[in-house]
Protein backbone atom coordinates (compact mmCIF):
# COMPACT_ATOMS: atom_id res chain seq x y z
CA UNK A 1 0.00 0.00 0.00
CA UNK A 2 1.40 3.36 -0.98
CA UNK A 3 1.18 5.77 1.88
CA UNK A 4 0.19 9.24 0.59
CA UNK A 5 2.74 11.93 0.64
CA UNK A 6 2.57 14.83 3.51
CA UNK A 7 2.97 17.60 0.85
CA UNK A 8 2.17 16.96 -2.63
CA UNK A 9 2.57 19.55 -5.54
CA UNK A 10 1.33 19.03 -8.86
CA UNK A 11 1.82 21.69 -11.86
CA UNK A 12 2.29 24.11 -9.92
CA UNK A 13 2.44 27.57 -11.85
CA UNK A 14 2.14 30.75 -10.23
CA UNK A 15 3.03 34.67 -10.71
CA UNK A 16 3.20 38.08 -10.33
CA UNK A 17 1.25 40.33 -12.85
CA UNK A 18 2.10 39.28 -15.99
CA UNK A 19 4.64 37.27 -15.14
CA UNK A 20 5.26 33.38 -14.96
CA UNK A 21 7.51 32.55 -12.09
CA UNK A 22 6.82 28.77 -11.65
CA UNK A 23 6.05 26.88 -14.37
CA UNK A 24 4.94 23.26 -13.61
CA UNK A 25 6.55 22.77 -10.22
CA UNK A 26 6.07 18.66 -9.39
CA UNK A 27 7.29 18.12 -5.64
CA UNK A 28 6.79 15.66 -2.43
CA UNK A 29 7.47 15.66 1.00
CA UNK A 30 7.10 12.54 2.82
CA UNK A 31 6.67 12.36 6.64
CA UNK A 32 9.54 12.67 9.06
CA UNK A 33 11.33 13.79 5.80
CA UNK A 34 14.16 16.62 4.91
CA UNK A 35 14.22 17.62 1.00
CA UNK A 36 15.78 20.49 -0.29
CA UNK A 37 14.86 23.13 -2.89
CA UNK A 38 18.21 24.07 -4.90
CA UNK A 39 18.68 26.58 -6.97
CA UNK A 40 20.40 30.20 -7.60
CA UNK A 41 18.85 33.88 -6.99
CA UNK A 42 15.70 33.90 -9.22
CA UNK A 43 14.83 31.02 -9.83
CA UNK A 44 11.64 30.97 -8.00
CA UNK A 45 11.99 29.23 -4.54
CA UNK A 46 10.42 31.74 -2.59
CA UNK A 47 7.56 32.18 -5.01
CA UNK A 48 7.25 28.69 -4.20
CA UNK A 49 7.76 29.04 -0.42
CA UNK A 50 4.65 31.89 -0.77
CA UNK A 51 2.26 29.71 -3.00
CA UNK A 52 2.76 26.98 -0.78
CA UNK A 53 1.76 28.69 2.21
CA UNK A 54 -1.06 30.46 0.68
CA UNK A 55 0.06 33.95 0.33
CA UNK A 56 0.54 34.09 -3.27
CA UNK A 57 -2.78 31.90 -5.04
CA UNK A 58 -1.48 29.58 -7.50
CA UNK A 59 -2.90 30.15 -10.91
CA UNK A 60 -2.80 26.48 -11.41
CA UNK A 61 -2.11 22.59 -10.02
CA UNK A 62 -2.52 21.51 -7.26
CA UNK A 63 -1.29 21.68 -3.14
CA UNK A 64 -2.03 18.75 -0.96
CA UNK A 65 -1.42 19.02 2.20
CA UNK A 66 -1.85 15.17 4.17
CA UNK A 67 -4.37 14.51 1.44
CA UNK A 68 -6.33 17.89 1.72
CA UNK A 69 -5.69 20.27 -0.93
CA UNK A 70 -5.14 23.60 0.02
CA UNK A 71 -4.10 25.61 -2.67
CA UNK A 72 -7.00 28.07 -2.30
CA UNK A 73 -6.94 27.69 1.76
CA UNK A 74 -6.23 31.31 3.21
CA UNK A 75 -2.92 31.43 5.23
CA UNK A 76 -4.00 31.00 8.79
CA UNK A 77 -5.96 27.98 7.08
CA UNK A 78 -2.81 26.34 6.42
CA UNK A 79 -0.65 27.17 9.57
CA UNK A 80 -4.05 25.74 11.59
CA UNK A 81 -2.87 22.57 9.56
CA UNK A 82 0.70 22.86 10.76
CA UNK A 83 2.52 23.68 7.52
CA UNK A 84 4.71 26.69 8.98
CA UNK A 85 7.13 28.75 7.09
CA UNK A 86 10.02 30.53 8.57
CA UNK A 87 10.30 33.28 5.97
CA UNK A 88 13.91 34.37 4.58
CA UNK A 89 14.74 37.45 6.00
CA UNK A 90 13.92 36.41 10.11
CA UNK A 91 11.16 38.81 10.34
CA UNK A 92 11.39 38.99 13.75
CA UNK A 93 9.87 41.79 16.22
CA UNK A 94 12.61 43.75 17.27
CA UNK A 95 11.18 45.70 20.16
CA UNK A 96 9.67 42.75 21.94
CA UNK A 97 11.33 40.46 23.43
CA UNK A 98 12.78 36.43 22.40
CA UNK A 99 10.11 34.92 24.95
CA UNK A 100 7.22 37.84 23.61
CA UNK A 101 8.97 36.77 20.14
CA UNK A 102 8.43 33.21 20.57
CA UNK A 103 4.99 33.28 22.46
CA UNK A 104 3.61 34.66 18.70
CA UNK A 105 4.20 31.97 16.85
CA UNK A 106 1.66 30.07 18.87
CA UNK A 107 -1.14 32.68 18.08
CA UNK A 108 -2.71 30.02 16.00
CA UNK A 109 -1.68 26.85 16.67
CA UNK A 110 -0.40 25.36 20.19
CA UNK A 111 -1.40 27.34 22.39
CA UNK A 112 -2.48 25.34 25.10
CA UNK A 113 0.85 24.35 25.47
CA UNK A 114 2.66 27.33 24.99
CA UNK A 115 4.64 26.84 28.14
CA UNK A 116 5.57 23.34 27.10
CA UNK A 117 6.91 24.62 23.73
CA UNK A 118 8.73 27.05 24.84
CA UNK A 119 10.54 24.96 27.12
CA UNK A 120 11.06 22.38 24.32
CA UNK A 121 12.80 25.37 21.50
CA UNK A 122 15.05 26.87 24.73
CA UNK A 123 16.15 23.47 24.68
CA UNK A 124 16.83 23.31 21.54
CA UNK A 125 18.93 26.64 21.59
CA UNK A 126 19.84 27.02 24.90
CA UNK A 127 21.53 30.46 23.78
CA UNK A 128 17.90 31.86 23.26
CA UNK A 129 17.04 30.62 26.82
CA UNK A 130 19.96 32.47 28.34
CA UNK A 131 18.17 36.48 26.78
CA UNK A 132 14.97 35.19 26.74
CA UNK A 133 14.08 38.61 28.56
CA UNK A 134 16.37 40.75 26.05
CA UNK A 135 15.35 42.48 23.36
CA UNK A 136 15.19 40.66 19.64
CA UNK A 137 16.73 43.52 17.81
CA UNK A 138 19.63 43.31 19.94
CA UNK A 139 20.64 39.81 18.91
CA UNK A 140 23.38 38.57 16.71
CA UNK A 141 22.28 37.99 13.45
CA UNK A 142 22.60 34.05 14.07
CA UNK A 143 20.77 34.14 16.95
CA UNK A 144 17.54 36.05 15.57
CA UNK A 145 17.74 32.87 12.93
CA UNK A 146 17.88 30.72 15.53
CA UNK A 147 14.52 32.97 17.53
CA UNK A 148 12.79 32.84 13.77
CA UNK A 149 13.04 28.65 13.70
CA UNK A 150 11.96 28.45 17.56
CA UNK A 151 9.00 30.66 16.50
CA UNK A 152 8.24 28.32 14.19
CA UNK A 153 8.52 25.70 15.88
CA UNK A 154 5.88 26.74 18.84
CA UNK A 155 3.63 26.09 16.47
CA UNK A 156 3.73 22.91 16.50
CA UNK A 157 4.48 22.56 12.63
CA UNK A 158 3.61 19.07 10.91
CA UNK A 159 5.88 20.27 7.86
CA UNK A 160 8.36 23.21 8.60
CA UNK A 161 9.68 25.34 5.92
CA UNK A 162 12.86 26.95 6.37
CA UNK A 163 13.46 29.71 2.99
CA UNK A 164 17.06 30.49 3.18
CA UNK A 165 17.92 30.24 6.92
CA UNK A 166 21.94 30.25 6.63
CA UNK A 167 21.69 33.72 4.46
CA UNK A 168 23.93 36.16 5.65
CA UNK A 169 25.86 34.33 8.69
CA UNK A 170 29.39 33.72 8.86
CA UNK A 171 30.45 29.90 8.17
CA UNK A 172 30.73 28.80 12.26
CA UNK A 173 26.79 29.95 12.61
CA UNK A 174 25.67 28.00 9.15
CA UNK A 175 27.71 24.50 10.69
CA UNK A 176 26.17 25.19 14.02
CA UNK A 177 22.62 25.89 12.31
CA UNK A 178 22.68 22.91 10.02
CA UNK A 179 23.42 20.95 13.01
CA UNK A 180 20.24 22.04 14.91
CA UNK A 181 17.91 21.55 11.64
CA UNK A 182 19.51 17.89 11.80
CA UNK A 183 17.74 18.00 15.80
CA UNK A 184 14.59 19.69 14.59
CA UNK A 185 14.28 16.50 12.50
CA UNK A 186 15.15 14.03 14.58
CA UNK A 187 12.49 15.32 16.96
CA UNK A 188 10.01 13.67 13.72
CA UNK A 189 9.19 17.44 12.17
CA UNK A 190 9.33 16.94 8.43
CA UNK A 191 11.47 20.07 6.72
CA UNK A 192 11.45 21.39 3.30
CA UNK A 193 14.94 23.33 3.61
CA UNK A 194 14.85 25.92 0.55
CA UNK A 195 18.39 27.06 0.24
CA UNK A 196 21.69 28.81 -1.64
CA UNK A 197 24.05 26.44 0.57
CA UNK A 198 24.31 23.61 -1.92
CA UNK A 199 26.51 21.27 -0.06
CA UNK A 200 25.68 21.36 3.69
CA UNK A 201 21.64 21.30 2.41
CA UNK A 202 22.46 18.02 0.55
CA UNK A 203 24.59 16.53 3.21
CA UNK A 204 21.55 17.23 5.85
CA UNK A 205 18.91 16.21 2.79
CA UNK A 206 17.56 13.04 2.18
CA UNK A 207 16.50 14.46 -1.16
CA UNK A 208 16.76 17.91 -3.10
CA UNK A 209 15.39 18.96 -6.01
CA UNK A 210 16.96 21.84 -8.50
CA UNK A 211 14.98 24.55 -9.70
CA UNK A 212 16.41 26.11 -12.90
CA UNK A 213 13.65 29.39 -14.52
CA UNK A 214 11.06 28.26 -12.23
CA UNK A 215 11.42 25.02 -13.43
CA UNK A 216 12.63 21.25 -11.93
CA UNK A 217 15.06 20.28 -13.73
CA UNK A 218 16.27 17.36 -11.64
CA UNK A 219 15.41 15.46 -8.02
CA UNK A 220 16.67 12.54 -6.36
CA UNK A 221 18.72 11.80 -3.56
CA UNK A 222 20.93 13.85 -2.41
CA UNK A 223 23.97 11.53 -2.52
CA UNK A 224 23.26 11.09 -6.15
CA UNK A 225 23.31 14.87 -6.80
CA UNK A 226 26.10 15.94 -4.57
CA UNK A 227 28.06 12.94 -6.76
CA UNK A 228 26.94 14.79 -10.19
CA UNK A 229 29.80 17.24 -11.04
CA UNK A 230 27.96 18.03 -14.44
CA UNK A 231 24.71 18.54 -12.71
CA UNK A 232 26.33 20.93 -10.40
CA UNK A 233 27.76 22.78 -12.76
CA UNK A 234 24.95 23.26 -14.60
CA UNK A 235 22.12 23.88 -12.82
CA UNK A 236 24.15 25.34 -9.49
CA UNK A 237 27.08 27.45 -10.41
CA UNK A 238 29.50 24.91 -8.63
Amino acid sequence: MVTEALLDVSDLRAGYGDAEVLRGIDLKVDFGEIVAVLGSNGVGKSTLNRTISGILRARTGAIRFDGVAIEREKPAAIVARGLIQVPEGRRIFPNLTVAENLDLGSYRRGTERRAANRDRVFAIFPRLAARRMQRAGTLSGGEQQMLAIGRGLMAEPRLLILDEPSLGLSPLLVEELFALIGRIHGEGVAVLLVEQNVVQSLEIAGRAYILAEGQCVMSGPSADIAANPELKRAYLGL
